[in-house]
């Protein structure tokens, strides 16, 4: 090694992070915007969407190219932002009364253990 000259063994240990973050975080983002850009651009009428809010329908209708009509309910529809449609789903996830069945939790049993070591004393 020269002295005073330049090592490069010393910038070793920055690029070596740099192509770590690169892996694990920058690349694996810009997939998963490049998928989310592909989901939105695919929208059409008779998708099932979940929007940023929560709010789950079916698109009714496209007005523009970034307005979407969604009916969350029978008769009820709302505009929504395209930008702001978080997921597609591929059915209806609505459950309706007579499918849920309503069960009471059980009480757990009190130890017998306890009971019966009283009862010997």
């Amino acid at each position: 090694m020269a002295e005073g000259g330049f090592d490069f063994m010393s910038l070793l240990p920055l690029i070596l992070i740099f192509v770590v973050f690169y892996f694990l975080l920058i690349r694996p983002q810009q997939k998963q915007m490049k998928e989310r850009k592909q989901m939105l651009s695919s929208l059409s009428r008779g998708d099932h969407v979940i929007t940023n809010g929560g709010i789950m329908g079916k698109i009714i209708k496209i007005e523009d190219h970034d307005i979407l009509i969604v009916e969350i309910a029978k008769n009820i529809e709302v505009k929504v932002m395209r930008s702001m449609v978080n997921s597609l789903t591929s059915k209806p996830t609505i459950v309706s009364q007579s499918d849920k069945k309503i069960t009471k939790p059980k009480k757990p049993a009190a130890s017998k253990s306890k009971k019966t070591a009283s009862k010997k004393k």
